[in-house]
């Protein structure tokens, strides 16, 4: 083998770390993008493998979850919902929510997950929390079909406002994406984080209507309360599908600002500190 050919076999290429502040490279997000859907795919098969009903706990996780809360909060403590049957009120919810907090857990986790895997080739480091937080995207459509079922049952008939439904679904999927990119920094650095997420989701489920109607929330605390851009998700898809008062404008703008917000910032925040990541795992 010539000489030439030799060097050119065993040329290298050197991956630098840009410690200046901006944006990471989307061009290289791009390139790799059958290793996000492989990745998306891969999380997907491992968080049931090895279970005894396999897919199916997406169907048991919501429909547990809305009976424990109708007979809960529906008949014991007679929580309004806007005049709508509370099982359906509390699915049409539930569905974002879970999508949401799954999202932000496995996101948030994954830089530290795929360690081994980042430590022995290279890829868009933004491909770790966005597959993971795209994976919760099938058990959303699972619970999907069960919520058309309720609605069946109680008679109820989407609007047009159903074609907006997508939108806020997406809404829900930045925001826990832009949460994750944050949260994953952190995690590479301080393993706090992966205890301190069940205290965070459970506090924030609290504070999203999930269980009760934003009418239920006093009105001087209401500025406060759609700083949470959860908060918009959930009243707009339960509107998009079950019809009645349609979101706040107030409240939707907020609500897509902050997630903005998030998101740009935590993009700039990742792309700081993504070369550097093997060394903090």
């Amino acid at each position: 083998m010539p000489t030439s050919e030799i060097s050119r076999s065993w040329r290298k290429q050197v991956i630098t770390s840009d410690r200046g502040w901006g944006f990471p490279d989307f061009r290289e997000l791009w390139a790799f993008r059958e290793l996000l859907f492989t990745l998306t795919f891969r999380d997907i098969k491992v968080r049931y493998k090895q279970t005894a009903i396999g897919i199916l706990w997406a169907v048991i996780q919501p429909v547990v979850s809305m009976v424990v809360f109708t007979l809960v909060f529906g008949k014991l403590a007679k929580m309004p919902s806007n005049g709508l049957p509370y099982a359906a009120f509390v699915l049409a919810a539930l569905l974002p929510w879970q999508l949401f907090a799954k999202a932000l857990t496995q996101g948030s986790m994954s830089m530290v997950t795929m360690g081994a895997i980042m430590s022995k080739t290279y890829f868009p480091r933004l491909i770790a929390p966005l597959s993971s937080v795209l994976a919760g995207v099938v058990d959303f459509a699972i619970g999907l079909v069960i919520l058309l079922g309720v609605m069946a049952w109680y008679s109820l008939m989407p609007g047009w406002q159903i074609v907006l439904a997508p939108l806020f679904i997406a809404l829900a999927i930045a925001a826990a994406f832009a949460v994750s990119l944050w949260l994953s920094v952190i995690n590479a650095e301080y393993r706090d984080v992966q205890h301190a997420l069940p205290f965070l989701t459970q506090i924030w489920l609290i504070l999203t209507p999930v269980l009760y109607p934003t009418s239920v929330v006093p009105q001087g605390w209401h500025w406060v309360f759609i700083l949470n851009p959860m908060v918009s998700v959930i009243e707009g898809f339960r509107w998009s599908l079950l019809g009645g008062r349609a979101p706040d404008i107030e409240a939707m703008t907020v609500s897509v600002a902050a997630t903005l917000l998030l998101l740009l910032t935590g993009l700039i925040y990742f792309a700081r500190y993504e070369k550097s990541y093997v060394d903090r795992l």
